[in-house]
This record gives structure tokens, C-alpha cells and sequence, in this order.
């Protein structure tokens, strides 16, 4: 049965950094999915640099073949600015008109302060007695943000979900290099090889030659 799924992600490459060859997982599975955009770039960018971003975030949409993309407009780096149920409410109308099964949101502990606020923000839309279609909440990490984490209180990512992406990690990889301004040449944490190496290594703890490793955090079995 297709599940509507929900890509909720603080800022663009986000979603490819974390759950890239899963999305393509759930396309090729007929799943919905649509991607939830939080923050856009702010008012010191240049014109022209943000209608780049706009158009790498067209590309990737129809990369992924989303059903769906919807931009909230908040300005990145500033969320600890907008009040909580400013954010609440944003992500809560989305959720109401697509009603999704599935949803995937960044690590709380992230050393970039606007995936916390998107995580508590996210949560906070996924009480049953409210949102009753979501089955399933999964964590995802992002490289350059969940191992960048240096606050000593913080809990690790630890993974209990592994998805095998062998068949989609070059396609990913692909995906991820339309974000020019984004990757680099290794060591830079954003480079092809960095990708592919995460996924290696998620791959050797789950069985797998390549993976994406998740925390899940609620399910209702229906």
C-alpha cells in the first residue's frame, strides 16, 4: 500500500545528504513523497545567489520526482528568532493537507542550531490524537552537522534503521552535486567521497555494501 511520506528538511541538500538513496527507495516503491523546505537564504544573500538556489532546488525536485515541494520561507540561521508556534504552525498546515504516514526529520542534536528548532517544531505535529496518519517518525543525519556535534551533553547518533541503498548511492551522489556552492573536494565533509564512504560504512554495520542509517523515534503499527 503507498504510504505518503515527508522529507522535512532545515535547509536544501538536507534531504539528499540524509535519506537521498532512501527517498529513491520509496519512489521506485510507489510511495508519495513530498519535501517539506523550512528556511530560505537571508537578506545578506545576493539576488543572484538565491535565484541559483532556487533553481538547484527545482532540479532536485524533479530529480526526486517529489509529488510536492513546500517552501516555509523562514530565514536560515534566524529560527531562534521566530516564535515556537510560528514554526508549529507552519509545519502543521503542510501536515494537515497531506497527511503523511511517514516522516523523516533532522537530528536534534546537530551542531546547526535550525535542526533543533525544526526537530522540537516537527515533533510537536506528530501527537496522535492530532495528526492520526503518521505511523512513523525516523532521525537522519547529515554530514558536517550530526558528526560535527561537540556539546559534551549531547547524546551520538545511534542508528537502530538501516536502509541498503546499493542500487541508489551513485544516483544520490549525482543528485547531490547540483548543489555546486555545497560540495568539495575531499576532506571537505560534503564531497563524493565523504558520501560514499558513510554510506560504506553504514552499509558494513547493517550487512549491507552501501546504507542510510536512522533513529526511529515512533511507530504505530496499524
Amino acid at each position: 500500500m503507498s504510504k505518503n511520506v515527508v522529507i522535512v528538511t532545515p535547509h536544501p541538500d538536507d534531504e539528499t545528504l540524509g535519506c537521498g538513496g532512501t527517498i529513491l527507495k520509496h519512489v521506485e516503491h510507489g510511495d508519495k513523497i513530498f519535501w517539506l523546505i523550512i528556511t530560505t537564504m537571508g537578506s545578506f544573500f545576493k539576488e543572484e545567489a538565491k535565484l541559483k538556489r532556487a533553481k538547484e532546488i527545482a532540479k532536485v525536485a524533479k530529480q526526486y520526482n517529489f509529488n510536492e515541494t513546500f517552501e516555509l520561507g523562514f530565514e536560515a540561521a534566524m529560527l531562534d528568532q521566530v516564535p515556537e508556534s510560528n514554526l508549529i504552525g507552519a509545519i502543521s498546515s503542510v501536515f494537515h493537507k497531506i497527511q503523511p504516514n511517514i516522516i523523516y526529520v533532522p537530528y536534534p542534536s546537530d551542531i546547526h542550531s535550525d535542526h533543533k528548532f525544526v526537530f522540537d517544531a516537527t515533533m510537536a505535529c506528530t501527537k496522535w490524537f492530532r495528526y492520526s496518519s503518521v505511523e512513523k517518525v525516523l532521525a537522519y543525519e547529515t554530514l558536517s552537522e550530526t558528526d560535527f556535534t561537540i556539546n559534551p551533553d549531547a547524546n551520538n547518533f545511534r542508528p537502530n534503521v538501516y536502509v541498503d541503498i546499493k542500487d541508489y548511492l551513485e544516483r544520490k551522489i549525482e543528485i547531490m552535486n547540483i548543489y555546486e556552492s555545497e560540495i568539495s573536494n575531499f576532506p571537505f565533509p560534503r564531497s563524493e567521497k565523504a558520501v560514499s564512504s558513510l554510506a560504506y560504512v553504514r552499509g558494513a554495520a547493517s550487512g549491507f555494501e552501501a546504507a542510510e542509517a536512522f533513529m526511529l523515534l515512533k511507530e504505530r503499527i496499524i
